[in-house]
């Protein structure tokens, strides 16, 4: 892998240990996916939930943190993914305390590198969207399948050990897609109906991620009759990452590099594989369970956007959740403070809800937390929160937010 003068500085330690790690790390990296050199980003977004990092994790981040250069060590912004635990609720929630002190270790270690804690998976709405051609280091399924495909920016799946070296650096490894040759279409799907709501949306992310066999697949939509709005896109691509590992897709004549499809593909576009709503039907019907049993509600999956918090808010208007079952939403900081001062949070407090900061419910050890409140049937309008959660012993039902809604209103599934 060629490395420049400075890189070769960095990794021989003239700028330090946590440098020297770093380039390290990248270079390793780089040479497994046979990266011929390094590009530079310009904005990190790195994992930051302690069940992901664990002790062995923290500790390694407060021992990078302890050098002397730590304090000014990140080259480019950086900021965080959703948290674990959000200190004013996790007690009712059935988290213990030694969740919370791992938080707050691993919090303090971050800040002290330099790390902004944002605690949020969809930046790119709240935070700082990047633009077209612009490389950035995500470690977020969903924030960097939404930058590269939705905003053209460019990034691989970083983990998180990738997503810190490449703040401290302000490199990654040239591989990917980086590359425009690893960002051409090849596999090409017709979506033959309008999805109705967020969790058709995100159904049909799904569907088209099942259908891919690797992390190299590029995916083309094509049929999309009218323009998706961010929530929207937002739920699709999540899901699609989610069902599988796909960083990148392409909607003709919405995303900004499809304006057609001989614009994403080397030849001519092979056969649509087409999406139906009775595929999309069939999909949701895998996710009814035997009876109306239901235990918690959550929106989350990703964390809701300020939109999402007012139609949430709207529904429960004047509702009021039945006392036998949890409901619950996660927003980032910055939407929670904008949903305080218009009311949203209010009221959806009011109807018995539980709004949750910094935070996303399958970051926060939600194994634990079912077993602590006893939960089992969780239902949600996240397909991506769906695939995820049935690994954790849930049994997750796919509706509506208003399916949701009415759903924990009357305290049983209601489709």
């Amino acid at each position: 892998m060629r490395l420049s003068e400075e890189e070769q500085s960095m990794l021989a330690g003239e700028m330090g240990p946590a440098c020297q790690w770093a380039m390290r790390h990248i270079a390793q990296v780089g040479q497994f996916f046979d990266a011929e050199d390094t590009v530079a980003v310009s904005l990190v977004h790195i994992m930051a939930d302690p069940e992901c990092v664990g002790e062995a994790g923290v500790a390694f981040l407060e021992k990078l943190g302890s050098a002397p250069e730590a304090r000014s060590a990140l080259k480019v912004p950086t900021i965080a993914d959703p948290r674990g635990v959000d200190f004013d609720a996790y007690k009712r929630l059935g988290q213990s305390d030694a969740h919370a002190a791992l938080e707050r270790r691993l919090s303090a270690a971050l800040a002290n590198l330099g790390v902004m804690l944002t605690n949020t998976c969809i930046n790119y709405q709240t935070i700082f969207p990047p633009v077209r051609g612009e490389h950035v280091a995500y470690g977020d399924t969903g924030s960097a399948i939404y930058a590269n495909s939705v905003q053209g920016a460019r990034s691989n799946f970083e983990g998180g050990p990738s997503a810190l070296a490449a703040a401290i650096t302000g490199r990654t490894p040239r591989y990917g897609y980086h590359m425009d040759t690893r960002r051409r279409a090849t596999a090409l799907f017709e979506l033959a109906f309008e999805p109705a709501d967020l969790s058709e949306w995100g159904a049909a992310g799904a569907i088209v991620g099942r259908e891919m066999g690797s992390y190299w697949q590029v995916p083309a939509i094509a049929g999309v009759s009218a323009a998706p709005n961010s929530d929207e896109l937002k739920h699709f691509g999540a899901a699609l990452a989610s069902y599988g590992s796909t960083p990148l897709f392409h909607m003709v004549g919405v995303t900004p590099e499809a304006p057609e499809l001989g614009a994403i593909f080397d030849a001519a576009p092979p056969a649509a594989s087409r999406i139906t709503r009775a595929d999309l039907e069939r999909f949701k019907r895998s996710y009814v369970p035997a009876d109306d049993r239901l235990d918690v509600v959550v929106f989350a999956g990703p964390q809701l956007s300020l939109m999402e918090t007012q139609a949430l808010a709207r529904d429960l208007d004047g509702r009021k959740v039945h006392d036998d079952v949890t409901l619950i939403a996660a927003v980032p900081p910055t939407v929670k403070e904008e949903a305080d001062r218009m009311g949203f949070t209010a009221t959806i407090e009011r109807a018995g809800g539980i709004v949750l900061t910094g935070v996303c419910f399958y970051q926060m050890y939600a194994r634990e937390i079912a077993e602590a409140n006893g939960w089992k049937r969780l239902m949600s309008s996240s397909a991506k929160l769906i695939n995820i959660l049935g690994g954790y012993g849930y049994e997750p039902v796919l509706a509506t937010q208003a399916q949701c809604v009415e759903s924990a209103v009357r305290g049983r599934i209601t489709l």
